[in-house]
């Protein structure tokens, strides 16, 4: 039988619409899988989102700093004590402190992402979120480079990939230019103190000793596997550093650095080498710590002038 011709003719305009809803339909049932997210943490533990998160709560001030310059911060609903940059984390309600989190302010904020400092947070407060059913997402950055994976971490889980791989293309950038400026410059035997009283000092793995590094220096406890490892004063005398660089813990120059003058033999001491870096810019793990190593690296090229 054959059908009539303005039959045909309906059928054949509607097989474009029928290609283009058959296509829709399968689009629709693969959007689900596409939209899933899977990481491994710096812990090594997996994570699985079934979307971008739009709830983070974040548990260390330069983790809060990071999401906001991987274009996240709008999906920001806590964060910790001294999460003070840019000017809008000020705002953010607070979960405690890093080292003694609020479990239950945390979960009173109903985050479908936590995001932890595996260094930092208590391993049984990161335990307690997660025996809560909350999604954890440790970070953990010992090298300078770490800081450009990570903002390209947060793109991911909170689907700003755009803004945070550009973000992570520019901190690339700017590394590159101060390796290529400082990188083969003569060592220069370096101290750096956290702060005098107990005396600490930074180790091997962490992210200053790769500032130092990064500027042409040589930490003296470099070989130290602590993150912070408390030292004595005659260890830094037996060391004998050509150059003494301290933060303290705001941005004004501690007194206690120079303690050190009354050591007269010491080369730093000697060369007139005690300086001074702010912790904001140098301790946090961020794409501000460029702007500390552009001071350390300047610091330490004064103190290869200085030689005699």
């Amino acid at each position: 039988m054959k059908l009539s011709p303005q039959v045909t003719q309906t059928a054949r305009g509607r097989t474009p619409q029928l290609i283009l809803w058959a296509a829709l339909a399968l689009l629709a049932t693969a959007l689900p899988a596409r939209a899933e997210i899977a990481l491994q943490d710096d812990s090594g533990a997996p994570l699985r989102l079934k979307a971008p998160a739009r709830r983070i709560v974040s548990l260390a001030p330069h983790i809060t700093e990071n999401l906001y310059a991987a274009g996240a911060g709008d999906r920001l609903v806590g964060t910790v004590d001294y999460s003070d940059y840019p000017a809008a984390a000020k705002r953010l309600p607070r979960v405690g402190g890093y080292s003694n989190l609020d479990l239950e302010a945390i979960a009173a904020l109903k985050p479908d992402l936590v995001i932890g400092w595996e260094s930092g947070n208590a391993p049984g407060h990161i335990a307690k979120l997660k025996s809560l059913g909350l999604p954890v997402f440790l970070s953990q950055p010992n090298r300078i480079e770490d800081v450009a994976r990570q903002l390209e971490q947060f793109g991911r889980l909170a689907g700003s990939e755009t803004v945070a791989n550009d973000a992570a293309r520019q901190f690339r950038t700017r590394l590159a230019g101060l390796q290529k400026q400082y990188g083969s410059r003569p060592a220069v035997r370096t101290f750096y103190q956290i702060w005098k009283q107990p005396l600490m000092t930074v180790g091997r793995q962490q992210i200053i000793s790769d500032v130092i590094h990064l500027c042409g220096g040589d930490n003296v406890f470099g070989q130290l596997d602590q993150m912070a490892p408390k030292v004595s004063e005659e260890a830094v005398l037996a060391a004998n550093p050509e150059a003494i660089v301290a933060s303290g813990m705001g941005d004004a120059r501690p007194e206690w650095l120079d303690d050190w003058r009354r050591w007269k033999t010491l080369a730093a001491v000697k060369r007139d080498n005690l300086f001074f870096v702010s912790p904001e810019l140098i301790q946090r793990h961020s794409p501000r710590l460029l702007d500390g190593a552009e001071q350390l690296c300047r610091h330490l090229e004064t103190a290869r002038q200085r030689r005699p």
